[in-house]
């Protein structure tokens, strides 16, 4: 295994592990059809997080790629933000990694400080101008790296996806209860909204091999799914 692919091999597994020590894995109703040879997708909740969804398509051996989605949704009664970690890569290089800490209904938040202070220490971080869809939700710290392939940056990334996990499960109950949850709901569907506005992840997703129908299915109702 490449370099490359064992560290996002490497966060995928803490990922996993996380949740699985923080909450009960659950099977949302549509969600089996989006389990096929090289695409993985898992959904827990928990007392303190509503929603954490791990995506995976691994398309190694047919397109020499492979695709990770994760994202942390609070209680609807909650003011934390939403956990957002994308990646895709080649053997020897990561193509795009793009990682938020992004508002619900406190942009104040003090868990999105917090992960400014530390993404701000990655001296290699540039920021980018975001698409119009992108800058309605996600704040001024987002990481959003491409062509990594030095093992210092590998590590770094490793680093920041293990401590970036495990601080916002530790921080993200104590911010239940706070808000109020038709708020809430109108902020993580908005949310939902724009990130269906993303043309590259239906783009990249059909690249790697999967059927157009099931990603247009899999994007606007499973992946990121609007709250009645």
């Amino acid at each position: 295994m490449s370099e490359v692919w064992n560290t996002l091999a490497r966060i995928q597994d803490r990922l996993i592990e996380c949740f699985d020590a923080t909450g009960t894995e659950i099977q949302e109703p549509g969600m089996d059809r989006f389990n096929q040879p090289g695409w993985l997708n898992r959904v827990w909740t928990s007392e303190d997080y509503r929603r954490a969804h791990v995506d995976v398509v691994d398309a190694r051996d047919s397109k020499g790629l492979w695709m990770m989605h994760c994202c942390v949704f609070p209680h609807l009664h909650s003011d934390a933000p939403i956990f957002g970690l994308d990646v895709i890569a080649g053997k020897n290089k990561i193509t795009g990694y793009f990682h938020d800490y992004s508002p619900t209904t406190n942009p104040a938040n003090e868990m999105i400080e917090a992960f400014g202070e530390e993404v701000n220490k990655l001296e290699w971080r540039k920021p980018r101008e975001l698409p119009e869809w992108a800058q309605a939700i996600f704040t001024e710290h987002m990481v959003a790296a491409g062509n990594v392939n030095s093992e210092e940056e590998l590590q770094q990334l490793l680093e920041l996806s293990f401590d970036s996990i495990e601080a916002y499960l530790g921080d993200i109950g104590s911010f239940n209860l706070v808000g109020d949850e038709e708020a809430g709901k109108e902020a993580q569907n908005r949310y939902a909204h724009y990130q269906k506005q993303n043309p590259h992840t239906p783009r990249t997703m059909t690249s790697l091999g999967l059927d157009e129908e099931d990603v247009r299915v899999f994007v606007q109702e499973c992946l990121f799914p609007d709250i009645e």
